[in-house]
């Protein structure tokens, strides 16, 4: 599995996982002020923005892709984060191979079993799009916003429209394998060995991601090392929503 990526700046590389229907694209804003200390690469996990589709999709096989992409560009002393969907699969990996990490970072999301119900009006929403006859962008919006009544989340979805060499659209997500899949992105992350090293979890005030019980109990039990943080007036697009604050968070971290 060839990830595709995107590389800014030098130093000690800080590695960045994208949520559920998200792209490398949405980090490069931050990415490019990280770069100024650190060498970031910024990945498309599998079946979403221009890494490769297939129909299988779990944390364990993208944990697998992530290591192959660590080798491929000979990583060490890497500090890995990961939002949402993407925070599990650092958590796998994380757990999977302690010794390829210096530190993990978790944006606003708990080892437990996630209710993936949620997903169900933003699945309708793509699904509902017919790419075989819209001619805009603004077409697109239309189909979305029966189902999707945000502004916001339809943009962010729309991120994933584009325009194939005969003009017709499509989603750069494999939307098939994500629906069939649905359940194992709830799936919950488990290991019988906790991962040692300096571990930051980070939390939106306003989302419901993170508990107080998985404060208190599921995340130290897997990551004895780690501190919870909270972004008070922040959802679950934390980063989007309080990039300076996530900015500030995250560099003090790593550079700890």
């Amino acid at each position: 599995m060839q990830l595709h990526f995107r590389e800014l700046g030098a130093g000690n590389p800080l590695v960045i996982l994208h949520g559920l229907f998200g792209t490398s694209d949405n980090w490069q804003t931050l990415a490019k002020r990280w770069a100024e200390t650190h060498r970031v690469i910024v990945v498309d996990l599998r079946n979403h923005g221009r890494s490769p589709q297939t129909a299988e999709h779990s944390y364990e096989l993208m944990s697998q892709d992530v290591l192959e992409l660590f080798d491929q560009l000979q990583l060490e002393h890497v500090t890995l984060m990961g939002h949402s969907m993407g925070g599990k699969v650092a958590m796998r990996f994380a757990l999977d191979y302690p010794t390829r990490l210096d530190k993990l970072i978790v944006l606003d999301i708990a080892p437990r079993l996630s209710d993936m119900r949620h997903q169900d009006d933003i699945l309708a929403g793509l699904h509902a799009v017919d790419l075989a006859t819209i001619e805009s962008r603004q077409q697109a919006d239309e189909a979305l916003a029966r189902h999707i009544p945000q502004m916001g989340v339809r943009q962010f979805l729309l991120k994933n429209l584009y325009r194939r060499e005969d003009n017709s659209f499509a989603w750069r997500p494999n939307l098939a394998a994500l629906t069939h899949n649905m359940p194992a992105i709830g799936a919950e992350i488990t290991s019988p060995t906790p991962f040692l090293k300096p571990a930051l979890f980070v939390r939106g005030g306003k989302s419901d991601y993170v508990s107080t019980e998985d404060k208190l109990y599921a995340i130290p039990a897997l990551f004895p090392n780690s501190q919870v943080e909270t972004v008070v007036d922040a959802g679950h697009w934390l980063h989007a929503e309080k990039p300076d604050e996530i900015y500030a968070l995250v560099e003090a971290f790593a550079k700890s």
